[in-house]
């Protein structure tokens, strides 16, 4: 039974899909918020997620390269990424700086299905198991000895509160989100729980284990506190500001217009608020750049990873023609493997939103006909077309 649950940590915990790590100054002018001077700090064609300020001048985040997912740090002045790490059997997740050390800690995703709880030395990537006995998904340093974590219990990731010296966890509660952070001018931390359809925010004081709600965000998981004590929501490429002893309700803190942010995700600032960081998905266009490339190269496998498992297909608006991944193999398989002079070419796109509108030109077999793709993109993968013919 163990081994089973450990195959099924990375479907439950950690999703590969292209994003990149984003990163701004903000200053609050008046009652408003300012953001400022974008930059991808990442700016790589593969996953890059799990910001955290190590200090002001640094950034550590979750990287891959080369198929494996390392622990990369970015410098701030000088704009350059480095790797603390090479694990070649594994890869590294959430990284954190612990607690009155230098050194970092870190999931690691063995390629043998474990998972567990490390510390890494910032200069060496040297590293030694911090919990025994627990599958830590997500965590969060509260002091130098106490682990807030979210764990893998059967089918359930469970709230959990750890002693390091003692190697004790109290478990509080299942169901809970990946986002952890202390509550500014508290002894709290602040964690997510599902409720039905919807994301709750409570408070944990992990010294006397009390809970408290704060509130709900909805289908949003991911949040952080200003120093102030207000709220950060992202909702696809806004974010959203709520103070709980001040506001009635949620309002707007900023819009972003670049069509490369979408899905923001695993937001977070420093400790002064004059930087802010997060995670945003690849944008509709690339995504179906991508898959329009591996079509008329003929290469099914880049073809297919553009698409969801779920993926739907639809001849006209309403019809669906079939589902699934391993039947549109079936249908593009032998096309792309016998057909030399496939080919399709873009006569006009539309970008609205996560759907790109393709005006098509395809040539199969010496002849030509056009075509209207409808493309819908979500969390960073293909879910439905829709085609119309001319």
């Amino acid at each position: 039974m163990k081994k089973i649950l450990l195959l099924l940590v990375p479907f439950i915990s950690f999703a590969q899909v292209n994003t990149d790590v984003y990163l701004f100054d903000i200053q609050k002018k008046g009652s408003e918020w300012i953001v400022t001077n974008p930059k991808n700090i990442s700016n790589t064609k593969a996953y890059d997620n799990q910001p955290h300020f190590y200090d002001d001048n640094t950034i550590i985040f979750s990287s891959t390269r080369n198929k494996q997912t390392d622990i990369a740090k970015y410098t701030i002045t000088t704009g350059k990424v480095t790797f603390i790490n090479d694990t070649p059997k594994g890869g590294e997740y959430s990284p954190q700086r612990i607690p009155n050390s230098n050194n970092i800690s870190a999931v690691r995703l063995d390629t043998d299905g474990k998972q567990r709880f490390y510390e890494y030395d910032i200069h060496t990537g040297t590293n030694k198991e911090i919990i025994k006995n627990l599958v830590v998904a997500y965590p969060l340093w509260f002091d130098a000895n106490t682990v807030i974590s979210s764990a893998i219990v059967n089918d359930s990731l469970e709230l959990n509160v750890t002693d390091i010296k003692l190697q004790k966890s109290i478990a509080i509660m299942k169901n809970v989100g990946r986002s952890f952070h202390k509550i500014p001018n508290s002894n709290l931390i602040s964690f997510m729980k599902k409720n039905n359809n919807r994301w709750d925010v409570l408070s944990l004081n992990p010294k006397t284990l009390e809970k408290k709600f704060i509130t709900s965000t909805i289908e949003n998981q991911d949040i952080c506190w200003l120093p102030d004590g207000t709220l950060l929501i992202p909702n696809k490429n806004m974010i959203f500001k709520y103070h709980p002893q001040k506001d009635k309700g949620w309002s707007l803190f900023h819009r972003f217009s670049d069509e490369e942010i979408n899905n923001i995700t695993r937001i977070t600032v420093n400790k002064d608020a004059t930087k802010l960081a997060f995670v945003a998905e690849e944008s509709p266009r690339h995504i179906v750049k991508k898959q329009l490339e591996a079509y008329n190269k003929r290469d099914l496998e880049a073809f297919l990873a553009t698409y969801s498992e779920d993926i739907k297909v639809y001849t006209y608006l309403d019809k669906l023609n079939y589902e699934g991944k391993e039947k549109m193999k079936l249908v593009y398989g032998p096309m792309l493997k016998t057909i030399k002079d496939l080919h399709c070419k873009v006569l006009n796109r539309i970008i609205k939103g996560n759907k790109v509108i393709d005006e098509q030109q395809i040539t199969i077999n010496g002849k030509s006909f056009k075509t209207v793709a409808i493309y819908e993109v979500n969390n960073g993968k293909i879910t439905t077309v829709r085609f119309l013919k001319q």
